[in-house]
């Protein structure tokens, strides 16, 4: 889970889940039909601002909106990168 990049301010860095593939009752989605991930590890955490100290850490599972945060790739791996107040819920 040690990534080489650390996030500025209050910005995370999120490793998203993988998508379901099957559903409840065992139909097998398509890529075309698979929603975009809203759950992920956090695997960076910056230092916060003077006012606002992190309540996430590294490790922390994750619950965030479907279109937060920028898409990027590092060595191969999708990450997201948001301020913390994008996400919704620790589980």
């Amino acid at each position: 889970m040690s990534l080489n990049i650390k996030p500025i301010s209050d910005r995370v860095v999120i490793e998203p889940m993988a998508a379901e593939t099957t559903t409840a009752s065992g139909i097998i989605i398509p890529d075309t039909a698979k929603e975009k991930p809203q759950k992920g590890i956090i695997v960076a955490v910056g230092n916060g601002k003077k006012d606002h100290t992190m309540t996430v850490k590294t490790g922390d599972v994750v619950l965030y909106g479907k279109y937060a945060g920028t898409e990027f790739k590092y060595e191969g791996k999708d990450y997201l990168i948001m301020r913390e107040e994008e996400i919704y819920a620790i589980l």
